[in-house]
């Protein structure tokens, strides 16, 4: 039994709380998972885990050994990944969680060039606009935006985007004169349940806080972006979620004199864990998208 890889394979099933979990994200069966486990007791002589029907937890010398074993890991890919030197590129599988409209947009064209940059590398990408947990999915890095209100979370802020209300010309042309906040009670306002009705803007150093109405509300961002798209009305979103159309002139700003708090996107690593340099060199790709596309929409003028 190679000792490096039972120890990779208990840490993916207490991180998981099932073998065949751990099975599912290491691509192999679940006895061979099982059987891995029992030799490494046998080994041991100590019982690592506990079994019930509600799962797999460790008991106090499996606890012990997980997070000496995660730690002496980590270390042996830093170790490695330091004597190869940077310019031998990253090996192995990242798993990414990233928002759904987010990651099509922005990441995942950009993609190609990372994986050129490392051909030794895979990279897996949840598309969930849910923060989910990092550590039962195996996950290395999420990119978020918003508040995180997890304050154990271990997290970087990447870039901050700007937000508008944002509509069709289309749609504009069909409703009222909209000079202020107050003139949005005469609008179709498209919800987006994550974030609050209440909308809230400043100009010139006055808040105000609108509530809006709308007879639709979406909870995720790709169906925000169809319904915008197809003149049902305006919203608020971040100029990230739009960026295309913003471009191209489909989707124009309102209001724009009335400033709405910026949305910040984040780069979040499991707790508990050392950030790996595959999750590091991630982050910096993501920052690096980010400030060129900013660079770039600065010097653009749509007609």
């Amino acid at each position: 039994m190679d000792r490096y890889q039972a120890m990779a394979m208990f840490i993916r099933v207490v991180d998981t709380g099932s073998f065949s979990a751990a099975a599912r994200q290491l691509g192999v069966g679940q006895p061979a998972v099982s059987k891995t486990i029992a030799q490494l007791e046998a080994r041991l002589q100590v019982s690592l885990l506990i079994r019930s029907t509600h799962g797999l937890t460790p008991t106090e010398a499996g606890q012990n050994f997980y997070e000496r074993a995660r730690n002496a890991i980590q270390e042996a890919d830093e170790a490695e990944l330091s004597a190869k030197g940077a310019g031998a590129g990253l090996s192995g599988r990242l798993r990414v969680s990233a928002a759904t409209t987010f990651a099509r947009l922005h990441i995942i064209p950009e993609l190609p060039r990372f994986l050129a940059d490392h051909p030794q590398l895979t990279v897996e990408i949840i598309l969930d606009d849910r923060m989910i947990d990092l550590v039962a999915e195996g996950v290395d890095i999420s990119l978020r935006m918003g508040t995180l209100t997890d304050s154990t979370a271990i997290a970087r802020k990447i870039a901050t985007g700007r937000r508008s209300v944002l509509a069709t010309p289309s749609y504009l042309k069909q409703a009222a004169a909209l000079r202020s906040p107050a003139d949005l009670a005469n609008y179709e306002a498209i919800i987006y349940s994550q974030l609050p009705s209440a909308w809230s803007f400043l100009h010139e150093g006055t808040a105000v806080s609108v509530s809006v109405s709308g007879r639709l509300k979406v909870s995720a961002a790709e169906g925000l972006r169809a319904a915008v798209l197809a003149d049902m009305g305006l919203t608020i979103a971040s100029d990230w979620m739009f960026a295309p159309e913003l471009d191209s002139g489909a989707v124009v700003r309102v209001l724009d004199a009335w400033s709405l708090p910026t949305i910040d996107l984040w780069a979040v690593f499991p707790a508990g864990r050392m950030i790996t340099a595959k999750a590091r060199q991630f982050a910096d790709f993501v920052e690096s998208i980010m400030k060129a596309a900013d660079k770039w929409r600065g010097r653009r003028t749509v007609s």
